[in-house]
């Protein structure tokens, strides 16, 4: 597995990563990592490698954008010190194109978001072990629907990002989409954006698979 002994994880993003960790950060030692994908991950990895002693600190906050991301990323990012870091973000991005659509300047430009994530990770890389980046997702099965075209699009500005700056990628968006091929998503969300617990657990295990994690392992 990729995490180390005492490795310090750090996972930003949007609403689908706050899920009400606690303030200022959501420390999953103290119990403060919300009721997501971050609290399950981090179950998983205490559970079966104990020995790691390792520390998941959540630093997700709700309705953020990438260009928020930027805005905080001094004192939610580089002053935790982390070894690594796991970025989840940019379904506000597309979002707000069209829950806003009288309001574009709430949204991000798809250009705007490559430029903006791609200079946060080549400036957090020197001082991490490594990088996470996971895509922005749609739980729709419908791959025509306007918003999950969009969303695949900005999916695969994370993609090409991952790839340029050699950083362990995570298609959540392909995890979502093989539990798709057999429940409707009203099963998973009630607005195609915010899972239920079943969803969580889907993005937790792509998290895990990416970094390598050993199910079969025993404490």
């Amino acid at each position: 597995m990729l995490f180390e002994q005492r490795d310090r994880i750090v996972l930003i993003g949007d609403s689908i990563t706050d899920c009400d960790r606690r303030r200022p950060v959501g420390d999953a030692g103290e119990g403060g990592a919300g009721h997501g994908y971050v609290e399950l991950a981090d179950a998983f990895l205490q559970s079966a490698y104990p020995e790691l002693k390792l520390r998941l600190i959540n630093v997700g906050t709700s309705g953020h954008t990438v260009r928020d991301l930027h805005g905080r990323w001094e004192s939610d990012v580089i002053e935790q010190q982390p070894d690594w870091l796991t970025i989840m973000i940019g379904t506000n991005d597309v979002w707000r194109q069209f829950d806003r659509m009288t309001m574009p300047e709430l949204a991000v430009p798809i250009d705007e978001y490559e430029r903006t994530l791609e200079e946060l990770v080549v400036r957090t890389k020197p001082l991490v072990k490594g990088i996470v980046l996971m895509t922005p997702f749609f739980i729709e099965s419908q791959r025509a629907d306007a918003m999950r075209v969009e969303m695949d699009r900005y999916g695969a500005v994370v993609r090409a990002v991952a790839e340029r700056t050699g950083s362990v990628f995570v298609d959540t968006q392909a995890a979502f989409d093989r539990v798709l091929e057999h429940m409707y998503s009203a099963q998973l969300t009630w607005d195609r954006i915010h899972p239920g617990k079943t969803g969580h657990m889907v993005i937790a295990r792509a998290l895990l698979d990416a970094v390598g994690f050993d199910y079969n392992k025993r404490a």
